[in-house]
């Protein structure tokens, strides 16, 4: 069992280097989710060559919050910077999460694993026993290993080639999940605890009409998980995306820390992320 106190706090921040060289439009996705039942406060400074830049912010509906710019060419620099204290209610359902959620994907490839997961998980139905059993059958098989894959292979790659990091690791648990009737999602979150620190992605499943999150990976405590964004797989969880025009990525920078130890998990217990 997960014991979490309801003071627990958390702060994050992320700092975003884009090189643009011809105009374009940037979406950056960097902001906590909505976190109802907990405090947020929160600031994101963008600039360009130091000259402050408007954004608009763009709620997308059941994933999260994107900002939305037009960047001159220039050295485009986002800070984001947050603290979340206590723990969020967990993430509304919708009935449309389960007929977008079961699809396959383009990360996802549900429909070519179907004969694997039906064969590695037979005897297995029930979302809540699913769940944690395809996050620790993906997290024995596959080595962690940064720089092993492209930004462009889905869970087909991964699984013939059994190493990948976090996204590679959650694409596979999702199009297992999927395969075996079970809705599932790519969350990115901010991790305290994750080393090295960076932004890391987990997976969620709909169980008994609650998303509830794996983490293949086991390289943070799911506690301590603060959400920034989820969809269908890291196509629509990009913390940059550029439109028109060309722009480079120069740095990413992140930072997660909780107040005092880190909380404990015990990964065969249901947990969603709040």
């Amino acid at each position: 069992m997960v014991v979490v106190s309801d003071s627990l706090r958390r702060q994050f921040s992320a700092r975003v280097v884009v090189e643009v060289s011809e105009p374009a439009e940037l979406v950056l996705q960097l902001a906590v989710s909505g976190m109802p039942g907990a405090e947020l406060a929160e600031t994101l400074v963008i600039t360009c060559d130091g000259a402050e830049l408007p954004a608009a912010e763009v709620t997308v509906p059941g994933s999260g919050r994107a900002h939305v710019l037009s960047a001159r060419p220039g050295r485009v620099v986002a800070e984001y910077q947050a603290s979340v204290t206590g723990r969020g209610r967990p993430p509304e359902t919708a009935p449309a999460d389960r007929l977008i959620y079961l699809r396959p994907s383009r990360y996802a490839q549900s429909d070519t694993l179907s004969a694997v997961a039906r064969a590695e998980f037979a005897g297995l139905s029930a979302p809540g026993e699913l769940l944690p059993a395809v996050a620790s059958w993906v997290g024995t098989r596959l080595s962690y290993v940064p720089g092993s894959s492209r930004p462009t292979d889905g869970a087909v790659q991964t699984l013939l080639a059994r190493q990948g990091v976090c996204r590679d690791y959650a694409h596979l648990v999702i199009a297992l999940l999927r395969a075996l009737d079970v809705p599932a999602r790519l969350a990115a979150v901010y991790a305290p605890g994750l080393a090295p620190m960076d932004f890391h992605a987990v997976a969620e499943a709909l169980v008994d009409g609650c998303w509830r999150v794996a983490d293949a990976t086991l390289l943070a405590p799911r506690a301590g998980l603060v959400r920034i964004a989820a969809g269908r797989d890291a196509a629509d969880t990009a913390f940059l995306s550029a439109y028109g025009g060309a722009a480079q990525l120069v740095s990413a920078d992140v930072t997660a820390t909780v107040s005092g130890p880190l909380p404990a998990d015990d990964v065969t217990a249901l947990m969603s992320i709040g």
